[in-house]
């Protein structure tokens, strides 16, 4: 699927990011930028593919490896949901909420 936001395939300073989901209660993410902010009911997180906003309950940080841009979170979720250009709009929404 990589090949769909791959503008130059030839490019292979930029890591992966992948989103493996497991039963809507673990989730394993790469290429993790660095965690905005988090809480039991959302985590931001900036990956190489633009902001991730994840929405749950009881959310938590299960494992973090910032050298490798691996974030693990466990807890029961919601909602995935990339915020980049494309919808500029929804991501000012979104970032005017959280920084109320």
């Amino acid at each position: 699927m990589s090949q769909y936001y791959d503008n130059n395939p030839s490019k292979s300073s930029v890591p992966d990011h992948d989103v493996i989901m497991r039963g809507r209660k673990l989730l394993d993410i790469t290429g993790v930028k660095q965690v905005e902010s988090f809480d039991n009911e959302e985590f931001l997180l900036e990956t190489v593919m633009g902001f991730l906003a994840i929405k749950g309950q009881n959310l938590q940080m299960k494992n973090l490896d910032v050298e490798k841009g691996i974030v693990s979170i466990k807890g029961k979720i919601f909602d995935l949901v990339y915020l980049d250009e494309q919808h500029g709009e929804k991501a000012k929404g979104f970032f005017s909420k959280l920084f109320k």
